[in-house]
This record gives structure tokens, C-alpha cells and sequence, in this order.
């Protein structure tokens, strides 16, 4: 157990967080919980059990990141185990929580995606915090969709114009021209039609058991962010990881506003 989670470390805690305000605080941090599995085996644990110690991370980091200030938090998760449970009521109504799951929800299962729906609408109104759950994810499904949805939505607005001749011949038997053609879809047409629409792009990515490979996560969005690879597996992940990786990226920060200043 993180025993920076327990009541006697409150004040600690929120000492060294207060120390750390005073440098910049990320607006957005993406979590991959890789590990579950392999820390059952480790632990020699029934089936299962590590999710459950998993989740009790989670829900430690979470107050972590809300206490610190960071207002967009994302998780990622390989089973479906990871995410039964939504998180606890305590955690999204004290620090005003809205809840998004994002993916390819089609895919899920009815129950599960009918508890995602639930667990969305119940934090509909929170406005403090963004947890984002990715689920049925990944970053070439979110690109796809999103170019397909744009896509469609620009043919559906041509063709509107078009009807009211107002199109100015957008639309004709030959197809495009060049020019037209270039300038139909823009950057933000994609980006509004991204599952991740609701959240800026991360400026921390934090990936478990060492591993530095984004597993078609955020791809899009990862461009500019700082990795953290801790050794540690999922479960247990705590305090120290989590004041290891502010530091790191209070660091770069510093180091790139020196650099720029220097420009």
C-alpha cells in the first residue's frame, strides 16, 4: 500500500505540493496501467486480484493529480477487468469530476457500455476535472473515425450548399477541383471529431513496468509530451512516482523556457 495515500501524510503531502505549484503544473496527464497481470503472478495472487489492487492505484494517483491541480486526467487500459468498477464516488464528487469514456463504445458490451452511459450522465454537470477512460481505443480507430466523421459532415454541408445554390459548383459530374478539393477539411474538422475531443493534448504520458512504447495510444496527440517509464508494475504505483514525474517535466519545462529566452 502507498502510504502517501494515507490520512497521517495529508499534510505532508499537500506541503510538497505547495512547494511544487509555485513551477508549472500539467494540464493534462495520460496514465497506461500496464502490469495487472504480472503482478498477480508476481505476487502469486488468485485471478483478478491484481486488478483490484490496480484499481486501488488508481484511485490513490487520481487523488493525487486532482490534489496537485491537474485538471485533465487520462487512463488507459488493456482489460476490460480495469474498468467494471467506475471510480469511487468519493473521488469524482469532492473534486468535481465529470467522467468520459472514450473509444469505439459500440464495441462494449451492453451492460458495460450501458454503466459507461450511466456513469457519464451522473458527471455530466461536473466541471472542476475531466477523467478520461480509454476503452475499445486505439489511436488508428480514433483517427479513422474522426477523418470519416469530418468527411462526411463536409458532404453533407456542400451538398446543402450546393442544393440552395450557394455551392458555387463544389459538387459537379467531374468530381473536385485541385484547389477546392485542398482546402474542403481543415485540422480543427478532424480534431473536433477525435474520441479525445473533450481534452487537450497530455503533457505528461506515464506507461508502467518500464515499457516506452505508446501502444497506439494518443498517438496523435503525444507529439510534445513527456514520457515517464517507471519500473514499477501498475499496482503499485504511488506517491513517489507521481512527485518523479512533476519534477522530470518541471525540469524540461524550465530547460525549453531557458532555451527559447536564449533564441
Amino acid at each position: 500500500m502507498d502510504i502517501w495515500v494515507l490520512p497521517e501524510a495529508n499534510l505532508l503531502r499537500k506541503c510538497i505540493f505547495c512547494i511544487l505549484s509555485v513551477g508549472p503544473i500539467p494540464n493534462h496527464i495520460a496514465f497506461i496501467m500496464d502490469g495487472n497481470r504480472r503482478f498477480t503472478k508476481k505476487c502469486k495472487l488468485m485471478k483478478g486480484a491484481g486488478h483490484k489492487v490496480g484499481f486501488s492505484a488508481l484511485m490513490s494517483i487520481l487523488k493525487y493529480c486532482y490534489e496537485f491541480g491537474v485538471r485533465y486526467v487520462t487512463v488507459y487500459v488493456f482489460s476490460i477487468e480495469n474498468f467494471k468498477r467506475s471510480p469511487e464516488e468519493s473521488i469524482v464528487n469532492r473534486y468535481g469530476v465529470r467522467v468520459i469514456f472514450s473509444g469505439n463504445l459500440k464495441l462494449l458490451s451492453e451492460p458495460v457500455r450501458l454503466a459507461a452511459e450511466r456513469a457519464m450522465l451522473a458527471t455530466d454537470k461536473n466541471s472542476k476535472a475531466v477523467l478520461s477512460i480509454c476503452v475499445a481505443y486505439t489511436s488508428t480507430n480514433e483517427i479513422m473515425h474522426a477523418v470519416q466523421e469530418s468527411c462526411e459532415e463536409k458532404w453533407d454541408e456542400i451538398t446543402i450548399l450546393n442544393s440552395s445554390g450557394a455551392g458555387y459548383g463544389l459538387i459537379s459530374l467531374g468530381g473536385y477541383e485541385q484547389d477546392e478539393m485542398d482546402h474542403l477539411i481543415k485540422l480543427n474538422d478532424i480534431e473536433k471529431h477525435m474520441y479525445m475531443a473533450a481534452s487537450p493534448d497530455p503533457d505528461i504520458i506515464i506507461r508502467t513496468s518500464s515499457e516506452t512504447r505508446l501502444s497506439n495510444f494518443l498517438l496523435w496527440q503525444s507529439a510534445n509530451c513527456y514520457l515517464y517509464s517507471p519500473s514499477v508494475l501498475w499496482p503499485e504505483i504511488g506517491f513517489r512516482q507521481f512527485l518523479w514525474a512533476i519534477l522530470n517535466f518541471q525540469r524540461i519545462h524550465f530547460y525549453l523556457d531557458k532555451q527559447r529566452q536564449q533564441s
